[in-house]
């Protein structure tokens, strides 16, 4: 009877330990400083950045009204994709033209500057929306939007290429593979910078 008592008796204290051990678990610490609140974004991280295929931008909108939230985020979207596509390709076209044998390499550095223009206009109507996501604040009642959108290099450079290929003051010496080539170099370089 003592052992069955003793047996108990440790089993009790085994179990008192073991709670007493669990219950001070410390407790994760916050690293935010004082002060600031971490916020949640929303249609971002790794997946919305551009890389060597697709050029990609996310962006927010708030308002009071839901569909201006809306608008306002995409406009902000188009205008950080277009921001991105010119970029690349004002560095696609100077150095296309600067390894090409081009007779007036100004004229032809400002045609693909023009055409650049033209064909990002074109195609940020096709970009499409790759994350879109509505929250409403609840202390003002405005709604914030979130949006990434996304369009292809492939579909821009052959966009770019059409225009090219007609121009008649390059079509001459104009060389897709060439053009493709310093295209796909830049594209790589994009998913570098993320």
């Amino acid at each position: 009877m003592k052992r069955i008592q003793n047996s108990i008796l440790a089993a009790t204290l085994i179990l008192g330990i073991g709670a007493a051990f669990t219950s001070c678990k410390k407790k994760p610490i916050d690293k935010t400083p004082v002060g600031e609140v971490v916020v949640l974004e929303k249609c971002t991280g790794e997946q919305y950045f551009s890389n060597n295929k697709t050029f990609r931008a996310t962006a927010t909108g708030e308002s009071m009204d839901r569909e201006t939230a809306k608008k306002k985020a995409r406009s902000n979207a188009n205008a950080e994709l277009a921001k991105t596509i010119k970029a690349t390709m004002k560095i696609v076209g100077d150095n296309y033209v600067n390894s090409s044998e081009f007779n007036n390499k100004e004229e032809v550095t400002e045609t693909f500057n023009e055409m650049s223009r033209t064909v990002v206009d074109q195609e940020l109507q096709g970009a499409m929306k790759i994350c879109d996501e509505l929250t409403q604040n609840t202390s003002t009642g405005n709604y914030i939007a979130y949006i990434a959108i996304e369009l292809s290099g492939t579909k821009l450079a052959d966009s770019y290429n059409d225009k090219l290929s007609k121009d008649e003051r390059i079509k001459a010496e104009y060389n897709y593979e060439k053009f493709k080539e310093t295209f796909e170099d830049e594209m790589r370089k994009l998913e570098g910078e993320n």
